[in-house]
């Protein structure tokens, strides 16, 4: 699995403190450190079956600031796939990457569902 996260998230801390409680074994990814791609990006979208929207870190200061609740709903899906991939901070997080899942964002119950 590959986990993406950003280490001084608390969520993303609390995500860790969970695969690890689980025993779970992953590759760590720092995802301010590595940008997820556009190609990444696009592929964690269509296996997710999530809305688009759901990679963006909404709460985020980087989001709030570029006014992209006004501007999403008038870009493609290639162009916010790109925009994503120019920042990390954009991107919700903790991620985590299996080979049939991807999760979004951590919900402990939809994680411990997905992993057992």
């Amino acid at each position: 699995m590959l986990f993406l996260c950003y280490p001084k998230c608390t969520t993303c801390q609390k995500a860790k403190g969970f695969l690890d409680a689980w025993g779970a074994a992953y590759d760590f990814r720092d995802i301010k450190q590595e940008n997820p791609t556009a190609e990444e990006l696009e592929r964690w979208w269509k296996s997710s079956g999530l809305p688009l929207k759901r990679f963006f870190n909404t709460s985020g200061l980087q989001y709030k600031a570029l006014g992209l609740k006004e501007k999403l709903p008038n870009m493609s899906e290639q162009e916010q796939l790109d925009l994503l991939a120019t920042d990390g901070m954009l991107v919700k997080r903790p991620i985590l990457v299996g080979e049939d899942f991807v999760l979004v964002g951590f919900r402990q119950a939809e994680w411990e569902e997905t992993l057992k």
